[in-house]
């Protein structure tokens, strides 16, 4: 929590270390991109009880489109992050990533007797590569990205 304290502002602010980033809240950017990276894995562990698994294909909806459109901007956002040494880029990146992937992390598995089809094994390839970018970009900046929270 300090690290990302003092990691997440931009230069001209001033970090703000304290108790803020300890609580598991929707307020909290850290346990927020922390609990997106959770729930990308949980899904994969669910799809893996129900048997199925991630398969690249085409996905639909805004959430996914929304999703695809951040994803898409990683490389950009991590070479600009290196380029300037600004590790605050890649970490409010990663708040950008989690708050468009939570709203589309609910639509991945099939609900009630559904059964899985090619269009959820694509949802949850995409899932897995949110949940894959979220990992690496909190290993970057030190920070773990547990699988439960």
């Amino acid at each position: 929590a300090a690290r990302w304290a003092l990691l997440h502002p931009a230069p001209h602010d001033r970090p703000r270390p304290g108790r803020a980033y300890l609580v598991q809240r929707e307020s909290n950017p850290l346990f927020r991109v922390r609990y997106a990276h959770a729930r990308a894995r949980a899904l994969l562990r669910n799809a893996a009880d129900l048997g199925f698994g991630p398969e690249p294909g085409p996905v639909d909806g805004a959430a996914a489109r929304a999703l695809l459109a951040v994803l898409a901007d990683h490389p950009r956002v991590l070479d600009g992050a290196a380029t300037h040494r600004a590790p605050d880029r890649l970490a409010r990146h990663l708040v950008n990533v989690a708050d468009a992937a939570l709203p589309y992390l609910v639509t991945v598995l099939p609900l009630g007797e559904e059964k899985p089809s090619a269009a959820h094994r694509a949802r949850l390839a995409l899932a897995e590569a949110a949940g894959t970018v979220l990992a690496g970009g909190l290993s970057l900046l030190g920070i773990d990205a547990p699988d439960h929270l």
